[in-house]
């Protein structure tokens, strides 16, 4: 069940937002701590935000762009600004869509549904900096070069781009793998790191991978 997250603080909008998606299947939440939004939402790990431009303490679009600097979770603006400028502002710093109240529901869910059926086509194909990587087929590519990755340096790979420019221990690291039903112990967690890099690094991203020393990794 896809995970939304409603950042709106008109209390009957939030609560028409949530009944509207649970009955179309969704799984609603509604962000009530508006002083430490991107905590929230980091914790949420939602599939989707519906976020209002006029919220407090900051304004949606402001949140936008720190939202943007370390995420690429879909976001539908929400707003009652009926303005050129708030649209394109917005489509500037990082929507994917913007809707106007008051909305019609029923085009707002054929706007939330066309963006994750455009997601499902696009999520087997990646890009990270000059490369694409393939998830399906565990191949990185850089112009004429093909690389292969085993499974679990494709697992490994695909959590650090997940949490890009964010620290990675290395218990997290295991407990994807364990997840994805890939038993691996420390020693070979360090064998499968250095040939990810040596991967990276025979492409032209050799300082892709950074080591925190005693904590973990980041991908920059």
């Amino acid at each position: 069940m896809k995970k939304i997250l409603i950042i709106e603080d008109d209390p009957t909008i939030c609560n028409e937002l949530s009944e509207l998606l649970s009955s179309s299947g969704y799984l609603p939440t509604i962000l009530e701590d508006f002083k430490n939004p991107l905590e929230v939402i980091e914790t949420t790990a939602p599939n989707l935000i519906l976020l209002d431009i006029n919220i407090p303490y900051t304004n949606g679009e402001l949140l936008l762009q720190n939202i943007r600097k370390t995420s690429n979770v879909p976001i539908i603006m929400v707003t009652s600004r009926n303005t050129e400028v708030d649209e394109v502002i917005s489509m500037s710093y990082g929507a994917d869509d913007y809707i106007t109240k008051p909305y019609n529901p029923t085009i707002l869910l054929l706007r939330i549904n066309a963006i994750f059926k455009r997601l499902e086509t696009q999520s087997d194909i990646i890009t990270y900096k000059d490369i694409t990587i393939n998830m399906q087929k565990g191949l990185i590519k850089k112009e004429d070069t093909e690389i292969i990755l085993t499974k679990n340096e494709m697992i490994i790979f695909n959590y650090l781009l997940s949490h890009r420019n964010k620290i990675v221990t290395r218990d997290e690291l295991m407990t994807d793998l364990w997840n994805n039903n890939e038993y691996i112990n420390d020693n070979a967690l360090t064998v499968n790191i250095s040939r990810l890099r040596a991967k990276l690094k025979s492409i032209g991203l050799e300082d892709a991978i950074e080591t925190r020393k005693g904590i973990g990794y980041v991908l920059s």
